[in-house]
């Protein structure tokens, strides 16, 4: 298990045990199976964002808290330079980048993801809120309750989040794209 994994398990195992919770009350407080709720406590492989991000509300901690075990401070303005942001390990061939981790009660939960080539359907995810999809380099099929859409370079996709969605990059070449998330 990669230390980032093993130490994002190990923060959401410690918050609910300060919270008093059972893994089974976790798991109804976010809707999700016990045993998936379990899993992501046991090796935090797979954890969506959009479970982190409702794993932060429940405990009222910044998602970055989580992610990092570092505290956002910022409140008014924030500034994360070009490779700068924290990377984020969540699923094989998907790389995140949190580009507005030190800004605390964010709204918004913004990233630059890069898509490995080659790889298969995605797997879908949902989560509350909107998400817009910008392509900011190659081409990436997304992935929208059960339709697809090839985004190019400057093309931008806005949609419902709750509906199952997943991103993949289309040809040979990596792809990347900022994803903005707003669970509103």
């Amino acid at each position: 298990m990669q230390e980032q994994t093993r130490l994002v398990a190990m923060r959401i195992r410690e918050l609910r045990e300060i919270a008093g919770l059972s893994q089974e009350e976790t798991a109804a407080e976010l809707k999700i199976p016990e045993e998936l709720y379990s899993q992501y406590e046991k090796d935090g492989k797979d954890i969506p964002i959009s479970v982190i991000y409702s794993i932060a509300n429940l405990y009222r901690v910044d998602t970055t808290d989580i992610i990092s075990g570092l505290s956002p401070k910022m409140t008014s303005f924030s500034l994360v330079r070009r490779g700068k942001g924290i990377k984020v390990e969540r699923f094989e061939g998907y790389e995140y980048e949190n580009i507005a981790y030190s800004f605390l009660h964010r709204k918004m939960e913004p990233m630059i993801v890069t898509l490995s080539p080659g790889g298969s359907e995605p797997k879908m995810v949902m989560h509350k809120g909107q998400e817009i999809n910008f392509c900011l380099k190659g081409s990436m099929k997304l992935y929208h309750d059960g339709s697809t859409v090839i985004l190019n370079q400057g093309d931008c996709a806005y949609f419902d989040a709750s509906k199952p969605h997943g991103q993949s990059a289309e040809g040979s070449e990596p792809a990347a794209f900022l994803t903005v998330i707003n669970e509103i």
